[in-house]
């Protein structure tokens, strides 16, 4: 039993940052049942999958972040349908939805409305500048995605290398961190209902979230009264914290305290730069010519061998790559690397496992993602079956 299985989440959300969430609930032990528009989530189809694409059921994108729950598909243009969702919604604990601002009002199925039907209902929303209910700006109704988020919020000005361009993070952080805020907030309002009996609405914003994201930049702007920008692996106020090429790959070195500054001298044999250089306000003023210093010293040796000289010692630690982290013990250890059945594929596939644990509830993927509608009867129950019968 997961710390929330006594809850039941209506999921209409879809692509990545509403899933995310509403798995993450999934893996606490949500009853999440996700209804899915006519003809399914979009990401149902993309890619990577195991070997045909037109045997397997879903890609590993739509795997991934909707392990667990269940899936049954209703047209809100439909009166039955809507029908049949209502009905659901005086049942459940908290609806999840990402469309754009206004959608479900066009099918009167907006936070007011159901409501009407659930008083105690939680009704969360994610969207990528938030919902005039919470406050109302000029972007409301319009598209947007990681990218979009990325690029408004800071992150692109403050990612990449000095003389390169602005650049996007690898993962999608303008969904996975707002999704993440997002459960935060749910979990909240549970808490509240809890004490109070009563349900709210949640709304976070992809906007919002990313200027909480880059939290640094927001205070150094405050501060020094300049915009931050592009500084590769550096770090603005703290040296040396960077990443160091050696002869067969990257390490990354986190050495600002004077202790493991004076650790990473002693072993590249310079304890002078340890007395030339004893404070992190020394360090940072000369930081380029430390940086050329420590370059030359790690270009020397292997990444095995940097890191035997320094680990115990000082936070260092190899780049990987993910088939390194798929051989990393420490995972397998944590299980982090989970199996699910991937239907249509002749094997398992392994996704991420769930970072947060627990001595009583420990949350963890709860089996694969569903088929589209693979749950109306279980969902439904003689409503389904009358439906199929006529």
């Amino acid at each position: 039993m997961g710390a929330l299985s006594n809850l039941r989440v209506l999921d209409l959300t879809q692509v990545l940052a509403g899933p995310y969430c509403t798995m993450l609930l999934a893996d606490m032990g949500a009853d999440v049942v996700k209804i899915e528009r006519p003809g399914g989530d979009l990401i149902r189809s993309n890619p990577p999958f195991v070997d045909d694409p037109e045997a397997e059921a879903y890609g590993g994108y739509f795997q991934s972040v909707n392990r667990g729950k269940k899936s049954i598909e209703l047209n809100f243009g439909d009166d039955e349908d809507r029908e049949d969702f209502l009905s659901l919604v005086e049942e459940a604990d908290i609806v999840v939805e990402n469309y754009r601002a206004g959608t479900m009002e066009k099918y009167d199925l907006g936070y007011e409305t159901l409501t009407e039907y659930n008083p105690e209902l939680i009704y969360s929303s994610i969207r990528g500048f938030g919902d005039p209910r919470t406050g109302e700006t000029h972007r409301q109704g319009q598209p947007s995605f990681d990218l979009i988020a990325q690029a408004l919020g800071g992150v692109m000005e403050i990612t990449g290398q000095e003389d390169g361009p602005p650049t996007k993070t690898g993962p999608g952080v303008g969904d996975l961190f707002t999704a993440a805020l997002n459960c935060v907030g749910i979990l909240a309002a549970v808490n509240h209902r809890e004490q109070t009996g009563e349900g709210q609405y949640v709304d976070t914003g992809m906007y919002d979230s990313m200027l909480s994201f880059t939290e640094r930049a927001i205070y150094q702007q405050s501060y020094a009264g300049t915009p931050p920008t592009r500084q590769g692996n550096s770090h603005p106020t703290l040296f040396p914290y960077d990443a160091f090429e050696t002869d067969d790959g990257y390490t990354v070195i986190a050495a600002f305290g004077t202790n493991h500054w004076e650790e990473v001298c002693a072993a590249m044999g310079r304890e002078d730069l340890a007395e030339e250089y004893p404070t992190a306000a020394d360090r940072l003023e000369n930081r380029d010519a430390l940086r050329e210093e420590m370059a030359a010293w790690t270009a020397e040796l292997t990444n095995d061998e940097l890191i035997d000289t320094l680990e115990g010692r000082v936070p260092v630690a190899p780049v990987q790559t993910t088939e390194e982290i798929f051989e990393d013990p420490h995972v397998h250890a944590r299980d982090m690397l989970v199996p699910v059945e991937q239907p249509g594929a002749d094997r398992d596939v392994e996704i991420a496992g769930n970072p947060i644990k627990m001595s009583k509830t420990t949350p963890k993927p709860r089996g694969r993602a569903p088929l589209l509608d693979e749950h109306r009867e279980e969902v439904l129950g003689d409503e389904a079956e009358t439906t199929a019968d006529d």
